[in-house]
């Protein structure tokens, strides 16, 4: 497996570079927010990015914006969030990208209350930015979310959009899986359904009521049973710590906890 850390957009990214580098990942999972990480600021620092990363033999997955809007009601918002998406996938496939996650879009505010409807705005977000992905020949790995997103939570939905879109591929979250999941092993059931499409996995622990984004082994995920069946699948891609702690070096405690169970 080749293992990486995400980028904290408050920090620039050539800093973040530098540490991970330091800490022994093989990759930066670059997630594209502001203010440090928008598509605007990577572009514009392409060169000095992509030179660090050839420096440190580091390779990039990239992580679409994660707070806009592409299943809002209102037509200009969801169509200024759509836009957002796109130019960053462009960015990111500019970056030699050829991996980038992407959360579904949240069914919030009004349309909490009409469901069916901002689902369909949702469809056609990933409709589009799934058309876009083929013609610039990266792959788009949705992400299962955390309850409070309204979609792309449980298994039954995801297994709707993934026979919806056969092209898409998965990136297992450990943390959202585990929220508010009322004894329901939506952990495990998310991995039995898809772990044959599995193309990207988030780890990070919590104790199931917050994304707290704990060190490996400081919640109650069942991270052994995980490392089974993903070994027993042959997965061995690649592999994000999502553990946001002002202590980096609890991301490579929580790698070297994780390369005990798969090695």
């Amino acid at each position: 497996m080749r293992y990486g850390a995400m980028n904290f957009p408050i920090v620039p990214i050539l800093d973040e570079i530098e540490t991970f580098a330091g800490l022994g990942f093989d990759y930066l999972e670059l997630t594209m927010d502001h203010p440090e990480a928008h598509y605007s600021t990577v572009s514009a620092n392409q060169a000095a990015i992509t030179k660090a990363l050839r420096r440190h033999d580091m390779g990039i997955v990239c992580h679409l914006p994660t707070f806009v809007s592409p299943a809002d009601l209102t037509d200009s918002i969801r169509r200024a969030s759509v836009t957002e998406m796109k130019r960053s996938l462009s960015v990111a496939t500019d970056m030699g990208a050829r991996k980038v996650v992407l959360h579904p879009p949240m069914i919030g505010g009004m349309g909490a209350y009409v469901p069916e409807k901002a689902m369909g705005y949702a469809y056609d977000f990933l409709s589009e930015i799934l058309s876009q992905s083929e013609t610039l020949g990266v792959t788009i790995c949705l992400e299962n979310m955390m309850p409070r997103n309204n979609f792309g939570v449980e298994p039954p939905e995801l297994e709707t959009i993934f026979n919806t879109f056969p092209s898409l591929k998965f990136t297992l979250d450990t943390g959202h899986a585990n929220l508010n999941d009322n004894g329901q092993n939506r952990l495990q059931e998310l991995v039995r359904r898809f772990v044959n499409r599995v193309g990207h996995v988030h780890l990070s622990d919590n104790r199931g009521v917050y994304d707290d984004h704990f060190r490996l082994g400081n919640g109650n995920i069942d991270f052994p049973s995980l490392a089974n069946v993903l070994v027993e699948a042959g997965y061995d891609d690649t592999v994000t710590f999502e553990v946001f702690d002002r202590n980096r070096q609890m991301l490579v405690e929580s790698r070297e906890f994780w390369c005990k169970l798969v090695d």
